[in-house]
């Protein structure tokens, strides 16, 4: 396991640059390295040419062969400049916070759609800092302006670029396509009439937790099968690739549910880039259910990363819902309304619902029942409940309801079949000439 060396800076910029660090701890244990070391500087600015002061650099060159780190790691994204000095000065691997991250998205791609958007973000990444890769090559040469007379590493460089420009615009190509067919499906699922909803939150909160125990209670086909989880774990980035199904909760209309890839603190612009198409399920959703780790003492700045990024991606103006996942893991009193409760008796006063928000446990199955209620609140908008006397000579209509709608009586009188449902707006409008009353 390779030994690490944290390195931060206090910009004094309101961000909480020790929380920051505690995750880039997080981001190297979920890259299986092992932190030997962290230490950071106050800087009133980044130095243009090593991010920290000159002083720091030789501390850190220092404390490094002290704690024997084998990589050094910075918590930001560095230039190719301040890359290739600090490589120079510390004589030692470099990583920012950004090549950890894509680091972390290419052990966890699974699909072929993720494996293609993280090496477009590595490469996007790459390209402006080979210099750096290649900064231990010969770079004699003759007069400037000769092909032949380059040193080798100028060659060198400049094959590695068109080779890497070359493979990009290989991957774009790929990626269209690939695009081009989850469009067909999302077209698909548009066509099918039903809601949309989008898990989106902070990475581990428990979006693919909750998804799994929506599909265990309401999974829309019998007995669903462990084909249909989503990989679920406590680490960061657990699951990268966005997975719709079908929820069918029992007197509640059905509705599509997706679990989109998790946000994070500094996620490089590459990365959300490369993504878009995945994240377009979050985008074009009816309902936004953003996921929130309520035991985490951060909770407030994840949401406020979450929204932020939400907003990159033009999706601000979608109706949320907030839950907080996890509150069986807090005290009663940071609960709203539970002030007094005895810790011991916590898990049974779960879950506590509010306007917009849900207070629950999505590992241990609490208030599931009451979240799909408050979906179905908020979905309320597009359908309308209506009695209608549908004649015996129109079966399909009846077949159609049964599965497109929530029927709440069903009665075959003389005159047809009499139902009363709450179904799509636009049903209501086809099966007017059905409407009693």
């Amino acid at each position: 396991m390779e030994r690490v060396l944290l390195v931060g800076a206090n910009l004094n910029d309101g961000e909480d640059y020790l929380t920051s660090l505690e995750e880039l701890g997080a981001l190297a244990g979920a890259c299986d390295m092992e932190v030997a070391g962290v230490t950071s500087q106050t800087l009133d600015a980044v130095h243009k040419a090593f991010y920290i002061g000159t002083g720091k650099v030789e501390e850190v060159k220092r404390l490094a062969q002290d704690c024997d780190a084998d990589v050094i790691i910075f918590d930001n994204s560095l230039s190719p400049m301040q890359m290739r000095n600090l490589q120079e000065k510390l004589e030692k691997p470099i990583l920012d916070r950004s090549a950890l991250i894509l680091d972390i998205f290419a052990r966890r791609a699974r699909s072929r759609e993720a494996k293609l958007q993280v090496e477009v973000a590595r490469l996007q990444y790459m390209l402006p800092r080979l210099v750096g890769l290649h900064a231990a090559l010969s770079r004699q040469g003759g007069a400037s302006g000769s092909m032949s007379n380059r040193g080798a590493g100028e060659t060198k460089l400049e094959l590695d670029r068109r080779v890497l420009e070359k493979r990009l615009s290989e991957l774009r190509r790929e990626l269209k396509e690939v695009g081009n067919e989850r469009e067909t499906q999302r077209k698909r699922r548009v066509k099918s009439g039903l809601p949309r909803v989008a898990l989106v939150g902070y990475t581990n909160a428990g979006k693919s937790t909750l998804l799994n125990a929506m599909l265990d209670l309401y999974g829309a086909d019998e007995g669903e099968d462990a084909e249909k989880h989503v990989f679920e774990k406590d680490m960061l980035f657990a699951t990268l690739d966005t997975t719709v199904r079908k929820i069918a909760p029992p007197e509640h209309h059905a509705f599509l549910l997706s679990d989109t890839v998790g946000f994070i603190h500094k996620l490089p612009h590459n990365l959300v880039e490369a993504f878009q198409s995945t994240l377009e399920e979050a985008r074009e959703a009816d309902l936004l259910i953003q996921v929130v780790d309520y035991s985490d003492e951060h909770y407030k700045e994840q949401i406020a990363v979450t929204n932020q990024t939400l907003k990159k991606l033009q999706a601000d103006g979608i109706p949320m819902l907030y839950i907080y996942n996890k509150s069986d893991l807090v005290s009663p009193d940071a609960l709203p309304g539970l002030s007094g409760v005895e810790e011991a008796q916590l898990t049974s006063h779960l879950p506590v619902v509010t306007d917009d928000a849900v207070y629950l446990s999505a590992k241990k199955r609490i208030g599931m029942e009451e979240l799909v209620c408050l979906i179905g609140e908020k979905l309320a908008g597009g359908y309308k409940e209506c009695s209608l006397l549908i004649p015996y000579t129109d079966g399909r209509a009846v077949s159609y309801l049964n599965e497109n709608a929530v029927v709440y009586e069903t009665e075959y009188a003389e005159e047809g079949v009499r139902m009363r449902v709450n179904c799509k707006k636009e049903d209501y409008g086809y099966y007017m000439k059905y409407v009693e009353g």
